[in-house]
């Protein structure tokens, strides 16, 4: 069964800075939110290929309707280009598109899925990242990293990077928890908090990590979970 899709128009797309990095968000996006929260509904999640080994997403996905990926795509293209600063003779790429539900509890989680990640190091990789869930699911965090002083994670920086990140984990294990608020490797700089119908959009290179309540999120019920449909673009 496929929803139907419509952009609620004219979509008020705002902005925010954190850490000096622009986040886009759209609120009130989808004219029919509800429809596609029960397609997510009938929909078989399955666990991502990396989750047996504690590592890439917490969690069970499916993919999302092709209608909803198409729709979005012909609005961010030329959203991504104009407040992103994509060159305008790139090609728009479209990678995974899915539902997604968070459902790893925090004793389960791998050590680096217990600090903030980066999606990719290219330099016009973007995530968009739809909330089909309320604020009590918490949001996104943003973060900078204390010991390179780096909150965006590039082809030149990135080898680096992940030596500095991987003797850390291995000198101390960090706690068993989702991680959210600051801490001795790395600087909380703000978050962008979830809120049902709104869409968020920002280079997947940046830091960030799923700030949520354990007690409240972790459901595989796409009715009380924590619902989002996550799709990538590169250029």
């Amino acid at each position: 069964m496929s929803a139907p899709i419509a952009i609620r128009m004219p979509p008020d797309i705002q902005s925010v800075d954190v850490g000096g990095q622009t986040i886009v968000f759209i609120d009130n996006f989808l004219q029919d939110p509800h429809a596609l929260v029960e397609v997510a509904c009938q929909n078989r999640f399955e666990s991502s290929a990396t989750r047996a080994e504690q590592k890439g997403y917490p969690g069970v996905r499916v993919d999302a309707p092709a209608a909803y990926t198409q729709t979005l795509t012909e609005l961010l293209g030329p959203l991504i280009k104009v407040n992103f600063r994509v060159p305008e003779h790139l090609g728009v790429k479209v990678g995974l598109s899915a539902f997604s539900l968070t459902t790893t509890q925090p004793e389960e989680l791998g050590a680096l899925q217990r600090i903030p990640h980066f999606d990719a190091s290219t330099p016009h990789y973007m995530a968009a990242l739809l909330w089909l869930c309320d604020e009590s699911h918490g949001g996104t965090g943003f973060y900078r990293h204390n010991a390179t002083g780096w909150q965006r994670i590039t082809a030149e920086n990135r080898e680096h990077y992940l030596d500095v990140c991987h003797e850390e984990v291995n000198r101390r294990l960090p706690p068993a928890r989702y991680f959210d608020r600051s801490d001795d490797r790395y600087t909380f700089l703000g978050m962008m908090p979830a809120r049902f119908n709104r869409l968020v959009v920002y280079p997947g290179s940046l830091l960030h990590s799923a700030c949520i309540n354990p007690a409240r999120s972790l459901s595989s019920d796409p009715r009380q979970g924590r619902l989002t449909v996550n799709t990538f673009y590169d250029f």
